[in-house]
């Protein structure tokens, strides 16, 4: 062997251990007991991934590499420790959008190397093709994540936006993209239908999410997650780099897999998903909310009534919503529930696969807050609970409570499995005000005689709450 192949050899063996760190990670990163583990170990296999690589290149060059490095993770650890939890939805959206515009951008540095307009013959088709597939996924990822970001930091509204023929417009738009697209492979003016391409992937980023209403931004994020997924995968090859080939196709199986799994949670097909702006504010005949809301009157109490009904249950189910995470309430929630262990009271926590803003969002927010794991339920294991739970407490959670779901046929979650709080002996509501949800709709549980709302902020009442266990 030459010293050049040993080489290559040595880098092509780290890259195939940097896999395996990235699939053990993966691995890991399924339970919260070790997710810890498994992030640390996909860190290490990214951080020997960069060394591996700059070894292919020229010492020269070595500075570039050490000032991405030292950017990178400077960036990374400051939003790490700055960014609230509540905050880490947009986050993951931001940090997505990063993936796919980094792909996105060298596979332009990668065609405009490749690109020579004195030459006779077009390009090789096999690296135009992996070139557009991976600029054109990319930019869509980046400039749909974007979008998500923006809604989710509600700088711009996280209603449904759309307009009459908003379906037609992306369509045009997507059969311009892909004619652009073979006009590049062709090599029919190359460098101009490039680029068209690459704004239009651009502007049908923007187009795919503006009707994307809030109660389906975990859907939406997963499934960008995966088109970066994909689009890194597809740079791998531009670059003939087997690590990005076999990381980007890990992130985008598993996204792909998430959104499936997360679409038959909410019983709505992907395409419902992406087309059918659940969440667009709708009235029904005769004015009535869509969800069916009889205008009946509801039942407020004070903390000293609803924290005397929870010192005394036996078994109190806790559901926490986006609500919690706007309050920050998660810290409270654990110390109520701990005085209420210390009276005796058995303390469940009931998750929705789709609670919150991103897959995982509950969990993430209630491990934060050491909430023992064996404490949290899925909506499967949990259902079978309520008709045996003395009080359901929930915090914030409108859509996924919703008795609407099963009984009322034109309401737009109509279908959707649901915790079966409605099955409690009592159920107290934790809102600011009578407000629907995220998705706009009205929620008639808070009319069930058995409900009663604590209004407030979700922070300061849980912490009034838990105070005044403690003290009877």
């Amino acid at each position: 062997m030459t010293d050049v192949t040993v080489a290559q050899f040595i880098v092509d063996a780290i890259y195939l251990i940097t896999g395996v760190c990235f699939i053990v990670g993966l691995r890991l990163l399924s339970s919260p007991k070790t997710a810890r583990l498994g992030n640390r170990i996909a860190a290490a296999g990214m951080f020997v991934a960069v060394v591996a690589t700059a070894f292919e290149m020229e010492p020269s060059a070595w500075w570039i590499v050490l000032i991405g490095v030292v950017l990178g993770a400077a960036g990374g650890i400051y939003s790490a420790r700055a960014v609230k939890m509540t905050a880490m939805p947009q986050m993951v959206a931001l940090f997505n959008g990063a993936g796919g515009g980094a792909a996105a951008m060298v596979s332009t540095a990668e065609f405009l190397k490749l690109y020579d307009p004195a030459a006779t013959s077009g390009m090789p088709p096999d690296q135009t093709i992996t070139i557009m597939l991976s600029s054109i996924i990319g930019s869509l990822s980046f400039a749909g994540s974007i979008i998500a970001f923006l809604k989710l930091q509600e700088l711009m509204t996280g209603r449904p936006i759309t307009y009459p023929g908003q379906q037609v417009v992306n369509a045009l738009v997507a059969l311009a993209i892909v004619g652009c697209a073979v006009c590049v492979v062709a090599g029919v003016s190359p460098l101009a239908t490039y680029f068209v391409a690459f704004g239009g992937a651009l502007v049908l980023g923007v187009l795919f999410v503006l009707p994307i209403g809030g109660a389906d931004m975990p859907v939406i994020i997963s499934l960008l997650n995966s088109f970066t997924g994909l689009a890194a995968a597809m740079t791998g090859f531009v670059l003939g780099n087997n690590v990005l080939i076999i990381s980007g196709a890990l992130v985008g199986a598993s996204g792909t897999l998430l959104t499936v799994l997360m679409g038959k949670a909410m019983n709505r097909s992907i395409t419902n998903v992406l087309f059918g702006a659940f969440g667009a504010i709708k009235t029904a005949a005769g004015g009535e909310a869509a969800a069916g809301s009889s205008g009946g009157s509801v039942r407020a109490a004070t903390a000293e009534d609803v924290a005397t009904m929870l010192a005394y249950a036996k078994q109190v189910v806790i559901v926490p919503g986006y609500g919690m995470a706007v309050a920050q309430a998660q810290h409270s929630v654990r110390d109520l529930a701990a005085q209420l262990e210390k009276k005796g009271v058995e303390v469940k926590y009931a998750i929705h696969p789709v609670a919150g803003r991103m897959p995982g969002h509950m969990n993430v927010l209630l491990a934060e807050a050491n909430v023992p794991y064996p404490q949290l339920y899925d909506m499967e294991d949990i259902n079978p609970e309520f008709p045996r739970t003395d009080v359901a407490l929930i915090i914030g959670a409108n859509d996924v409570t919703n008795p609407a779901a099963r009984n009322v046929p034109s309401s737009p979650i109509y279908g959707m499995p649901i915790l079966d709080v409605d099955k409690a002996a009592n159920i107290v509501v934790l809102k600011r005000s009578m407000n629907p949800g995220f998705a706009g709709i009205d929620n008639p549980l808070y009319e069930d005689p058995k409900t009663v709302m604590l209004f407030g902020d979700a922070k300061k009442s849980v912490d009034e709450l838990a105070a005044t266990v403690k003290s009877l």
